[in-house]
């Protein structure tokens, strides 16, 4: 299922990957198309879009990585050490994957008529999109084992989803990132963090721990039950 999952949000970020390399006139005319509608409904709704600024720093990269770091120290309070260097490793590594990407492709942020946003650096695949999807995943794969019901973990996860597919469309919505650059931050961030916990999974079973669905039951259950000790 983890392969399963790694290979369903990585092909789609590929495909966009060799478009965007081969600077594809489909990928460019769609991408264009979006930039420009959202860019002229920006322009006539000021307010919204100085919302959608806020909006977009208050889930941006770096409160997420506070969050996950404030929740990895928590862990380790709790007797977690493992899953607290898990939660910080993954967000770490996840970024510098960011980087790099953005390094070799290069790609150029739009450049539109009156702009209403700016941000620095290249611009595939989004800092912000890809952030949102690492934060948000992390945290829900180490808060799962406190929600006793499938309905509020499944609740869970959708409002982590929500927060993500929000954060990619701000990115556009204000002009500094184009759709392929969003939904490829978002499938990368979704890959990584599953192929981490796949890892981390791989690693408890050798320890012959319980195996257990990361997807539902969490990365780590047994770090939630009672008397536990890291």
């Amino acid at each position: 299922m983890a392969m399963a999952a790694v290979a369903i949000f990585t092909v789609p970020f590929v495909i966009l990957l060799v478009l965007v390399r081969t600077s594809s006139s489909r990928l460019t005319a769609l991408d264009e198309g979006i930039a420009l509608s959202l860019h002229a409904h920006a322009l006539e709704n000021p307010g919204y879009t100085a919302f959608l600024r806020v909006a977009t720093e208050v889930f941006g990269p770096w409160p997420w990585r506070v969050l996950v770091v404030l929740t990895a120290a928590w862990l380790w309070y709790r007797g977690a050490p493992r899953l607290a260097v898990w939660a910080i490793a993954t967000i770490t590594f996840g970024g510098l994957l960011n980087l790099a990407v953005k390094g070799i492709v290069d790609r150029a942020r739009p450049a539109l008529p009156n702009p209403v946003a700016w941000a620095p650096g290249a611009s595939f695949p989004s800092g912000h999109a890809m952030g949102a999807a690492l934060g948000a995943c992390i945290l829900v794969l180490i808060l799962l084992p406190l929600l006793r019901t499938m309905a509020a973990r499944i609740t869970l996860w959708v409002v982590a989803a929500a927060i993500t597919v929000f954060v990619a469309y701000s990115r556009v919505a204000l002009g500094v990132h184009w759709t392929s650059d969003v939904i490829a931050g978002v499938a990368l961030g979704v890959a990584f963090v599953v192929g981490a916990a796949a890892g981390f999974e791989t690693w408890r079973r050798g320890e012959g721990r319980t195996p257990s669905g990361p997807h539902m039951e969490g990365v780590e259950p047994e770090a939630f039950r009672e008397g536990h000790s890291g």
